[in-house]
């Protein structure tokens, strides 16, 4: 989930030369630590076109928007989706990750050092894929599956797909998603794995 248990400490992501995000795709940096309505940290964020192409059902829409809540966490990390209760991983990877856990609630958790540093293009596609994962959770995923790889997880290529796609259409070279997709928790070769899934031209 942009992004999984047991990452090391956020490194900086790609952040000049980049296409802007979209008109209309606001951030308030200021949000102190905690939980906060998604539309309070992201304004708008209903409003824009991936909003409608993510869910199209007006009513649903509205309740994603109206339900999911985002949690600044005074921490080195990008985003992931909460889980409802802690994830069988093993020993070694719990030992250091204290995941939020939110039993009852769709709650997106965002490091305060990504949310107040990073460009908008990368939060904008960062909380795309998270709520690709709430979205496939309320219709019934297992977005934390024991035993599959995080480069087989049908979850994380769905939104992957989803957020290259926005990304394209906003002209991202392949260069950008190439980094963007080499996240720390994964091997090189899973990295190859990944774009070649999403059509993402290797270097």
């Amino acid at each position: 989930m942009a992004k999984t248990p047991g990452r090391p400490p956020r490194k900086p992501r790609l952040q000049s030369t980049i296409p802007r995000a979209p008109p209309g795709f606001r951030i308030d940096r200021t949000v102190a630590v905690g939980r906060h309505p998604i539309l309070e940290v992201f304004p708008g964020l209903d409003r824009l076109p991936p909003a409608t192409r993510l869910e199209a059902d007006p009513g649903r829409r509205a309740q994603l928007f109206r339900g999911t809540l985002v949690e600044i966490v005074d921490q080195d990390m990008w985003m992931y989706v909460a889980p409802r209760e802690i994830p069988k991983m093993p020993a070694s990877v719990r030992r250091r990750w204290q995941p939020v856990i939110a039993p009852d609630e769709d709650c997106v958790v965002v490091g305060a050092g990504h949310l107040r540093e990073s460009s908008e293009l990368i939060l904008f596609l960062d909380i795309y894929h998270e709520l690709c994962h709430v979205v496939q959770r309320r219709d019934g995923a297992n977005l934390w599956e024991p035993g599959v790889g995080y480069t087989k997880r049908w979850t994380e290529v769905e939104a992957y797909r989803f957020v290259v796609g926005e990304g394209r259409s906003l002209g991202v070279p392949d260069a950008f998603l190439r980094e963007y997709l080499r996240v720390e928790w994964i091997s090189d070769a899973e990295h190859r794995e990944l774009l070649a899934e999403l059509g993402v031209a290797p270097a």
